[in-house]
């Protein structure tokens, strides 16, 4: 039986993802998945769960230390874009708060993380080779990268950006790759459908010179967003889905009030220890 692991993004709101994984840890769970895929925030909090190591998705989101900041205006006059992706992938972790690289790459566990190919607009499931812990940081910076608000990522030549935009939620994925069940961790509650917002007009028309066809992926987004939540829900009526999703109100994607994020943290810490009754009968059918 294989077991997937899938890890839904949202900026901050990827501190109920931290929760979660944090009593799964706890709980020795890890050993329970054989395939795990991230996007967005969710990327870094699988990185962190492969790691091993409890509390640091939380510690380098829920904090007052300015040197962990990635958004805000001072980054703008200081890199010219409104996000620091570099800071969060790259600094922090070879400096503040210290990223176990040894222990990643001694895990055994099949891992990707969904980023959006920027010239043809589709998702593509990028995973670490070898041990290159740049290579490593640049995945998880091109699953998070947002084109207008921060550079697109380059690898190997091509230009990528957030996963989310073309593939928020890989449980597709997951399947093809083989998985006979898999666990879902969202960051929305499950009456939660998408619209087109006015940001995500504003970032695809700032694209739209540039990468066209990236742009038409954020137009189209909510289309394919919601129509992934109906095929989960379907799953999850099939028993091959077991999903952990927040009860309470989300906090927003760039919410920065030290006491929302914890509350929310905990919020995914309690839900992942109210359902894992439910997540063991799951895992040992």
């Amino acid at each position: 039986m294989k077991i997937g692991l899938v890890l839904e993004g949202g900026a901050n709101r990827g501190v109920f993802t931290s929760g979660v994984l944090d009593y799964f840890m706890e709980q020795d769970l890890g050993k329970a998945f054989r395939y795990v895929i991230g996007t967005s925030a969710g990327a870094g909090n699988a990185m962190n769960f492969i790691s091993g190591q409890h509390g640091r998705s939380r510690d380098t989101t829920i904090t007052k230390d300015k040197r962990y900041a990635y958004f805000g205006l001072k980054n703008i006059i200081r890199t010219g874009h409104l996000f620091d992706m570099e800071n969060i992938y790259w600094r922090v972790p070879t400096e503040y708060n210290l990223f176990d690289f040894d222990a990643y790459f001694r895990n055994p566990i099949e891992r990707e993380y969904t980023a959006t190919n920027c010239l043809t607009g589709q998702a593509e499931y990028l995973t670490d080779y070898g041990t290159d812990r740049r290579y490593l940081m640049n995945i998880g910076m091109a699953s998070s990268a947002l084109p207008g608000a921060t550079p697109a990522v380059v690898i190997n030549g091509i230009p990528y950006a957030d996963g989310g935009v073309a593939d928020s939620i890989s449980v597709r994925r997951a399947f093809a790759r083989g998985c006979d069940k898999v666990v879902i961790v969202e960051t929305r509650r499950r009456e939660f459908r998408m619209q087109l917002s006015k940001g995500t007009k504003f970032l695809a028309k700032r694209n739209e010179k540039k990468y066209p066809a990236f742009a038409a992926a954020m137009r189209n987004r909510p289309e394919r967003y919601n129509a992934t939540l109906d095929f989960i829900h379907e799953m999850e009526a099939a028993g091959r889905v077991f999903v952990i999703r927040p009860e309470q109100p989300e906090v927003k994607r760039l919410e920065k009030d030290y006491q929302k994020l914890s509350n929310f943290y905990r919020h995914g810490y309690t839900q992942a220890e109210k359902a894992f009754p439910a997540l063991q009968a799951f895992l040992a059918e």
